[in-house]
């Protein structure tokens, strides 16, 4: 059996898993809206990541840990591959949320509502796991505010609120600090954030949150590129990017 997933790849099973995507350009043609899914919070992420990151990298009944839980995405896609969650949070509205929506009495989970880059965070998360007799999580994802494209809440303490970049930069290495105190010794960690265009300069947050998490003695894995053809933005703004570049 593979070590980071439950996948079946014996000589006669192995190639019937075409739905998981394994190069580093995943073209999406659109977000899935099955099930519990909807795009009611801006700036929330496509459900086809969670779910490709989580058959890859995890088994069932395994610990994923989201320290940005958003609109629930992560949970929804781990409720419906039987994968224990713990959600993060510093807006109680979505923690809330999350409760009402994730309903399955056949995963574990446990609601945090806290500030991801708090050790006091940290703590209550070792201190859960230890009662699940667990000693760390076995995938984390981190999908971050993009900084101060998207204004995610008033706090003082939410990464969009930063003053600048290299703020919000030790901010978000905080939160990596947590992730590496929590995370099982030789597992998975997925940073997803998009980069920023600001003043006719583009700004590579993804590329500086990867030098953070190499900081905090990650090793980088993998580079994988999203492209979702004809989504609500695109279809709004297309004409206008292409008028521009061309020009």
């Amino acid at each position: 059996m593979p070590k980071f997933n439950d996948l079946d790849l014996t000589w006669e099973n192995w190639k019937k898993y075409e739905n998981i995507l394994t190069d580093s350009l995943w073209i999406i043609n659109e977000r899935d809206k099955s099930w519990k899914h909807s795009n009611f919070y801006h700036g929330n992420f496509i459900p086809q990541i969670p779910n490709q990151l989580i058959q890859r990298y995890t088994k069932k009944w395994e610990y994923v840990l989201d320290f940005f839980l958003w609109s629930s995405t992560t949970a929804i896609e781990c409720e419906k591959l039987e994968r224990n969650i713990i959600w993060v949070d510093i807006k109680e509205e979505l923690i809330s949320r999350a409760r009402e929506l994730i309903t399955s009495e056949k995963i574990k989970k446990e609601f945090i509502l806290g500030n991801s880059a708090s050790k006091l965070t940290a703590n209550r998360i070792k201190t859960y796991l230890t009662l699940q007799n667990k000693k760390s999580v076995d995938l984390i994802l981190l999908h971050p505010p993009y900084f101060d494209i998207i204004k995610f809440s008033d706090k003082k303490q939410d990464l969009s609120n930063a003053w600048n970049l290299n703020e919000f930069l030790k901010m978000f290495n905080k939160v990596l600090q947590n992730s590496f105190d929590l995370l099982k010794s030789g597992w998975y960690v997925w940073i997803i954030i998009w980069d920023k265009y600001h003043n006719s300069e583009w700004i590579p947050l993804g590329f500086h949150c990867m030098a953070e998490a190499q900081k905090v003695w990650f090793k980088l894995k993998s580079i994988i590129v999203k492209n979702m053809e004809w989504n609500r933005w695109k279809a709004w703004s297309w004409w206008i990017w292409r008028y521009r570049a061309l020009s």
